[in-house]
């Protein structure tokens, strides 16, 4: 395979790999330095990627795989909280800082999840993948991932009330 049809099968992908990375790492750099490595494991086994039924699983799995041998072997990880989504509209700044502070208070929520189901929702609500592609990613059967996706979605939920009722009791 050449260069050039390296890239065009594997570039598709790269962000979905960046933020499954940066979500386990819990930082930019991290996130970034995980990817490129990634990457240059699917060039050493470049003959090989036209053998596998999906190059985009296979690399999701690598990197699920790498973060959390990273993750093993690094236990000091600071949360990067820094990109948030626009919602293209222009709403005021305390409207702004109101979304930053939901948005952080989720992502913390979720950072603290169970591995498996902080994986299990990033795959499923973030990259929006069907359930049969987080089967071949995890290795985990579909009941388990829905239970997973389940217990993570409650937990958030639950977690996010809470927040909301202790903030408005002395209103």
């Amino acid at each position: 395979m050449t260069a050039k049809e390296f890239c065009n099968r594997t570039l598709p992908f790269k962000d979905k790999l960046y933020r499954l990375a940066r979500r386990l790492l819990n930082n930019t750099e991290d996130a970034e330095d995980a990817v490129q490595e990634v990457f240059y494991k699917l060039w050493l086994k470049n003959d090989e990627l036209d053998k596998l039924t999906s190059v985009e699983a296979f690399a999701m799995v690598v990197t699920k795989n790498l973060c959390l041998d990273r993750m093993k072997t690094n236990t000091h990880h600071k949360p990067d909280l820094s990109v948030l989504k626009s919602t293209g509209e222009n709403p005021s700044p305390e409207k702004m800082i109101e979304n930053k502070d939901e948005i952080n208070a989720v992502r913390q929520i979720i950072e603290n999840l169970p591995l498996q189901q902080r994986l299990i929702i990033h795959l499923r609500d973030i990259e929006e993948m069907e359930y049969d592609e987080i089967e071949q990613i995890t290795g985990m059967n579909p009941t388990a991932i829905r239970v997973n996706l389940s217990r993570a979605r409650k937990t958030v939920r639950n977690k996010l009330i809470a927040k909301h009722n202790y903030a408005y009791q002395g209103d």
